[in-house]
């Protein structure tokens, strides 16, 4: 087996000596001996590098399951993937996610047999077609609690889609990286090949699967162009890697306020009515002791890729009762239990997130609460929808800056029931609050 793989590695480069002239036959220093690769009498001879083959980016690929079978191309420009047939797809949006390691319940779960088999399936198909593109980038911009990504794709156009939402990254940083995430994307891959993985039928767009535990992401069919779909489960497979840095990863927005930046945490239809006033739409953000940075590219490339330290933190809510005031700040372990409560029009949505995650709420909530107290940011509570005037766009931002410049009350809740919805839920779905988690 060992031999077979050596020599299917050797195979495409060897195919290729015209256009890269191998080293002489005749030459014994560049020589592998016929013991090294087979017992019969032959001999190996090595080709030099060029576009296309890298020794060292072939075996990589290898051991993430994928052997090159003529070529791989890694980091082209747009100009160069549009040579070789990139186009602009046509956006998609809500294709099925299936996440393994999903804490949150914000995707369908994927069992570990299941996610193998379709991996395999994957692999294979990626090894038996001629030319691949490999994209390297990141997840945030901060290189001491970012993700390392490497994208190992059948389409060029694919791999121009990745290449607009990772940050890019400094040439063999993922090689160099001790456990980057892998995303294998196969938009050419039979549905029989689907199929016979026991995903069933996904529709003719196709479908994304992750594995929190390999730290992989699959993507098949037209599933790269869905890149709200891609971001979430990318955001879902990053948390451990983040975390494990030294960095927070929060379901937050920045917003820029003359030299001052403000974390946000609120409900997508507030996010949305003041969307062009935000660093970035995405919900997405690692918080650290180097500053803030997005989880993907702002699309501003003028702007810088990391923040500073955030001059406030505001929780956006939404109650009708009354009970909470329309703005008021906030004790750094009040913070801590209004960000786990995530509470809007009557629900709660833990740690302010719809979407997959291998993040315990509670977890992030001390990271937070943590966070608040060593830097002494100051944070705030805004209810949106006090005594049925709603607050949002233009008039939501400009009350989100007013917590720069003025003296605000502290939280004092108005009477009714509230506190007590927020402990019921509260401890039905953790078992242990921190002392200083407070109403």
């Amino acid at each position: 087996m060992r031999n077979h793989l050596f020599r299917r590695f050797l195979q495409a480069p060897l195919s290729h000596s015209r256009s890269a002239p191998a080293f002489s036959l005749s030459s014994r220093r560049y020589a592998v001996s016929a013991p090294v690769v087979e017992e019969e009498a032959e001999t190996v001879v090595f080709p030099r590098e060029g576009p296309g083959f890298s020794y060292g980016l072939n075996w990589a690929l290898a051991g993430k399951g994928v052997i090159v079978n003529d070529k791989a191309f890694r980091n082209l420009k747009s100009s160069e993937l549009q040579q070789k047939g990139a186009t602009i797809t046509e956006s998609l949006s809500g294709l099925p996610i299936h996440v393994r390691g999903d804490v949150l319940g914000g995707a369908s779960e994927i069992p570990k047999a299941q996610f193998s088999k379709l991996l395999k399936q994957v692999t294979s198909h990626l090894s038996s077609i001629s030319d691949i593109y490999v994209h390297d980038g990141a997840i945030g911009s901060s290189s001491k609690c970012d993700a390392k990504v490497r994208v190992i794709s059948d389409s060029p156009s694919a791999v121009l889609s990745l290449s607009n939402v990772l940050w890019k990254t400094p040439t063999r940083a993922v090689s160099h990286d001790s456990c980057p995430l892998t995303v294998y994307i196969a938009s050419s891959l039979s549905p029989g090949a689907v199929e016979a993985a026991g995903i069933g039928s996904q529709g003719k767009n196709g479908f994304i699967a992750a594995d929190i535990e390999r730290s992989s992401l699959i993507l098949c069919g037209k599933a790269f162009s869905d890149t709200n779909g891609i971001k979430a489960a990318l955001a879902a497979l990053c948390g451990p890697i983040i975390t494990a840095r030294g960095g927070i990863p929060l379901s937050a927005r920045l917003l820029v306020s003359g030299d001052s930046v403000i974390l946000l945490f609120a409900p997508e239809d507030i996010v949305q009515s003041c969307s062009d006033l935000l660093v970035s739409l995405d919900a997405g953000v690692i918080l650290s002791s180097q500053g803030v940075a997005p989880f993907f590219q702002t699309g501003n490339s003028s702007g810088p890729n990391l923040y500073k330290l955030p001059a406030a933190v505001i929780l956006a809510s939404s109650d009708s009762s009354g009970v909470i005031p329309s703005i008021s700040k906030l004790s750094p372990g009040q913070a801590a239990y209004h960000f786990l409560a995530g509470y809007h029009n009557g629900k709660f949505v833990p740690a302010y997130s719809k979407s997959p995650s291998s993040a315990n709420p509670l977890e992030l909530a001390k990271a937070v609460l943590s966070k608040l107290k060593d830097d002494q940011i100051p944070s705030f509570l805004i209810n949106v929808n006090e005594r049925e005037k709603l607050t949002t766009g233009k008039d939501f931002v400009k009350l989100v800056q007013s917590t720069l410049t003025k003296n605000v009350p502290p939280f004092e809740p108005k009477g009714g029931d509230l506190e007590g919805k927020y402990k019921s839920f509260l401890s039905g779905k953790f078992k242990e609050l921190p002392e200083e988690f407070l109403f």
